[in-house]
């Protein structure tokens, strides 16, 4: 019964990674793997050997537990998701892609890269994938220049997440723990992460020869339904406003993101509908009628994911593969490199909170060679496969790119990347 829960983690992702020959949506099979994992961990819990009420009771509050932090990533997902709708109903996006003249794939690719690795940074990797997932949309047709591309943004937003103390959730538990400062995570693990993206983007851009293809602009159906200059430019300044503000927000308050984003939404809700006054409940730019173009599928595979991650970290797995690797291995290189790609299977918060419980403090001082080896690898390590970050999560969602198609296609220039990037810091820091 040990290991059964483990092996049902892997068939559900295997039924992921399969969802297009297999015909069953990678959502239905994430739902049922997280629910089906912490089934196991409560029959296991009320019916092994010195078992009792007590131990599934503690299963249900460490159920309740992760849903408080899962509804959190969920909420803010959900918030930042229908400002980026709004946005894009009102076509506030034009304002940016009309500025974009060139059709040369490379040329295109090292711009968007670069801006997803330094939004990246000011706002989370998260926020920036759902922002580019939208942009990409308006400058790509071909589905598979589209994908590839989101496959790229996936590399640069968790690259961009890994130097900044605010770009990612395992960099912000280290800045809030103290393992890390702010000024130190910058200077240090600054050029592995650009290294970290520039040795894919320099391979990526040999692989992309002839020029893109633009997808036809849709008019509006009627001259009521199109939206002013004005009104882009006020929403796009609202919208890229409210998802700066949160990390402001955060520091103020030290609220959760998410009431950040809903602060945002509410307030860009209200101005919407003042904006359209009498015609509210007849305009299609609404946030009422945004609600509708979300995709709730993406949402609840966030779900199952999160909930089977959470199954395995509540049963000790994740705390028993930390400390196996702790024991096995002795070089923090090895250990860090390890946890990385060991991230882009499980979520690389358990992981680093693991080894954080490992390493007080007087083991190894803050600003210290692991923690800064630390911040990277989780950071970076999920971009090998789609599914490993909440950037790719967030991305393979809402542009339903297979998993199968980004293991075959991008995983290795992730590696490529990802690797570099660990080189640079041994040669600075070795």
């Amino acid at each position: 019964m040990y290991l059964l829960m483990p092996v049902i983690f892997i068939i559900g992702y295997l039924f992921i990674a399969l969802e297009h020959p297999l015909k069953v949506d990678k959502s239905a099979s994430a739902i049922l793997t997280g629910v089906a994992c912490w089934t196991l961990l409560v029959i296991v819990a009320g019916h092994g050997q010195g078992s009792g009420p007590e131990e599934s009771h503690f299963a249900e509050e460490s159920l309740l537990e992760h849903l408080g932090d899962i509804a959190s990533i969920l909420f803010f997902l959900l918030g930042a998701m229908t400002i980026v709708e709004l946005i894009d109903i009102h076509e506030g996006f034009s304002i940016i892609t009309d500025k974009v003249q060139t059709e040369h794939k490379a040329k295109l690719l090292w711009g968007l890269s670069f801006l997803t690795f330094f939004l990246s940074a000011a706002l989370d990797n998260l926020t920036t994938a759902i922002v580019m997932a939208a942009l990409l949309r308006k400058l790509i047709h071909k589905k598979e220049d589209l994908w590839f591309f989101a496959g790229m943004v996936v590399i640069a937003a968790n690259a961009g997440g890994a130097w900044s103390p605010i770009g990612d959730v395992t960099t912000i538990m280290l800045w809030i723990g103290g393992q890390v400062t702010a000024l130190n995570i910058v200077k240090e693990v600054f050029l592995p992460s650009i290294l970290c993206l520039l040795a894919p983007l320099a391979v990526a851009s040999f692989m992309l020869k002839d020029n893109l293809r633009r997808p036809e602009r849709v008019l509006p159906e009627t001259e009521e339904d199109a939206a002013g200059d004005f009104e882009k430019k006020l929403i796009l300044a609202l919208g890229v406003g409210a998802l700066l503000f949160v990390p402001v927000f955060k520091s103020i308050t030290h609220l959760p993101p998410f009431m950040g984003v809903l602060l945002g939404l509410g307030v860009l809700w209200v101005v919407t509908e003042v904006r359209n006054g009498r015609k509210t409940y007849e305009s299609k730019r609404t946030v009422v009628e945004v609600l509708h173009r979300i995709d709730v599928s993406s949402v609840l595979f966030f779900l199952g994911i999160l909930l089977a991650v959470a199954a395995l970290e509540t049963a000790g797995y994740l705390e028993q593969l930390a400390t196996a690797l702790d024991t096995t291995f002795g070089s923090i290189y090895t250990v860090n490199i390890l946890i990385g790609l060991l991230s882009s299977v499980v979520d690389n918060v358990p992981l680093v909170a693991g080894a954080m419980g490992m390493y007080p403090l007087s083991v190894q001082p803050p600003d210290s060679k692991f923690w800064e080896l630390l911040a990277y690898c989780a950071g970076t390590g999920g971009s090998v496969l789609i599914i490993g970050s909440a950037a790719g999560v967030a991305i393979m969602g809402i542009l339903r790119i297979e998993f199968i198609w980004y293991l075959k296609r991008v995983s290795w220039l992730a590696l490529l990347g990802y690797f570099a990037g660990v080189a640079t810091y041994y040669l600075l820091n070795g």
